[in-house]
């Protein structure tokens, strides 16, 4: 059987402190939480780690942590970026996390200016700047699979950079936006894998080229008993957290646009085609969802309600749906 637990950043709008966020799982009884983007108050305070973990462990949890982008955009921002993934470092080696989250970039677009053979590079650079102290540590690197790199290009990352301190947070929410079916991603990347998160995707044609958009685990277009049975396949003993992070508007990517073509010029066609393929097999999202990210827009107040309600309810659905139909989890069947 597979450990499940959830991510808890899928919970933000609810502002709950860690304690809480833990008090959640353990009456869910779930077997991990993963601690991401944490808004407590005492996140960054040492003494809070401490309780963080002693709480954890009260409650049977396995928990995982880490920070967020590290890229350095200019040569001056390289030194803060090893100065964050160290202080990330002692927060996962204090809260007894085996790993290190890391984010290369919120989208490829938001990379400097250069090809992405230079970004890998420099991305290299910061890994091997901190490679004793991990290690030292105990821990691992974990690279999240966002919207910037394909698979084939973060595991050219990670074998060069060293696999015995860096590997892939293999998530399956961000392929598609770097048009990639999520079944790729794991046979490019599995080997590295450090931890799984399971996030559902609608994927459709579109006049202006295919739409992504996340909805709630076993909702959309993705085979999430393909994705576990390649899981096992190719990735070590992990454990698999549930992350349905929605109430995003569809997003279209232009593929028929030539401009677009400028942030891949090295796009496999083989992996094009089977996304393509995915993407035939989609339709749009057809159920309620109420709509949080307005584009240069703050969430209008009056909608907060309705969104803590929806995070919440598209959370405990993703957890049914992964215990009864994916067989996901441990301490629940008790």
């Amino acid at each position: 059987m597979t450990p499940m637990g959830l991510n808890t950043y899928c919970l933000r709008a609810l502002r709950w402190t860690d304690a809480q966020l833990l008090d959640y799982c353990g009456q869910w009884k779930l077997d991990a939480v993963f601690l991401q983007d944490s808004l407590d108050p005492k996140a960054m305070d040492p003494a809070h780690w401490r309780q963080v973990r002693e709480h954890a462990a009260r409650l049977g949890l396995h928990l995982e942590t880490g920070g967020g982008g590290v890229f350095p955009k200019t040569p001056e921002a390289f030194p803060a970026s090893v100065d964050t993934i160290f202080k990330n470092v002692e927060r996962a080696k204090a809260l007894g996390s085996p790993i290190v989250r890391c984010v290369i970039a919120s989208e490829r677009a938001a990379l400097p200016p250069g090809p992405i053979e230079q970004h890998v590079a420099t991305m290299v650079r910061v890994l091997k700047a901190v490679r004793s102290r991990v290690m030292d540590a105990g821990l691992k690197i974990a690279i999240e699979i966002h919207k910037d790199l394909q698979a084939w290009e973060q595991r050219t990352l990670i074998e060069e950079a060293g696999k015995e301190y860096v590997g892939s947070y293999l998530d399956t929410g961000n392929p598609v936006f770097v048009m990639e079916d999520p079944i790729t991603t794991i046979e490019e990347l599995g080997r590295y894998a450090l931890t799984v998160h399971l996030r559902d995707s609608v994927v459709y044609e579109h006049k202006r080229g295919v739409a992504v958009q996340w909805v709630p685990l076993g909702e959309g277009t993705i085979d999430f008993r393909q994705v576990l049975a390649k899981v096992r396949e190719h990735c070590p003993p992990v454990y698999v957290y549930i992350k349905p992070i929605t109430g995003r508007p569809p997003q279209i990517l232009p593929i028929y646009d030539a401009a677009h073509w400028k942030l891949y010029p090295k796009a496999r066609a083989a992996d094009l085609a089977r996304f393509l393929a995915l993407a035939r097999r989609g339709q749009p999202y057809e159920k309620n969802m109420v709509i949080e990210d307005l584009a240069g827009r703050p969430t209008p107040p009056h909608f907060l309600d309705a969104i803590r309600f929806q995070q919440r309810e598209h959370m405990e659905r993703s957890i049914d749906y992964a215990r009864k139909t994916l067989d996901l989890g441990i301490r629940w069947r008790s």
